[in-house]
């Protein structure tokens, strides 16, 4: 039986893992920079977290100067996210990419609900020792342009464009600029 929703990439298998994104790897784009195998699989719901923005022990991204997305245990909220299926030599880039090995973020493993109410396990990444602080207004368009590309539910998407940001009006990553700029041409 076809998954439905999952548009027919079949599930893990011993040369792929599933990955839960919340943050800039919402974006095909963004996650193909680093991570090429990365198919979509699936929108999904973790239950019982909420969404923040922080700077790594009390540090602002170079990458993106202002806070970056992370999670945190919330009994009643939910994140939603999409599900990446991607191949295990994938794995040390997506680590590097999330700085695990500088213990920005550490590897978790959560139960999330998709779509079509299937709950499966994916392995995501969680923020240790931040201080709370607001994306830079790229980082959220990055977000909000993901949500959008992979159709997260319409009130989830408000909340995200709901998100105060920083006043940060220099230039971010060269390579996130270039993909900034081309999502506001498709839009136009």
């Amino acid at each position: 039986m076809a998954n439905s929703g999952c548009k027919d990439v079949p599930g893990p298998d011993e040369e792929s893992f599933l990955y839960f994104a919340y943050g800039s790897n919402l974006l095909t784009e963004r996650i193909h920079l680093r991570n090429p195998s990365a198919a979509f699989f699936s929108v999904a719901r973790l239950q019982d977290f909420k969404l923040d923005f922080g700077n790594s022990q009390g540090k602002t991204s170079q990458t993106w100067h202002g806070g970056i997305a992370t999670i945190f245990q919330s009994p009643g909220d939910e994140v939603w996210g999409v599900v990446w299926k991607m191949n295990k030599s994938n794995l040390n880039s997506l680590d590097e990419q999330e700085g695990v090995k500088s213990g920005m973020y550490v590897v978790i493993e959560v139960k999330v609900a998709t779509q079509e109410g299937r709950e499966i396990t994916c392995r995501s990444y969680l923020m240790t020792n931040y201080e709370s602080a607001p994306p830079s207004p790229q980082y959220k368009k990055i977000i909000c342009m993901g949500a959008k590309e992979n159709g997260l539910p319409l009130e989830y998407q408000e909340k995200l464009k709901a998100i105060e940001p920083n006043d940060y009006t220099g230039k971010v990553a060269e390579e996130i600029e270039d993909i900034i700029k081309k999502g506001e041409t498709q839009t136009l």
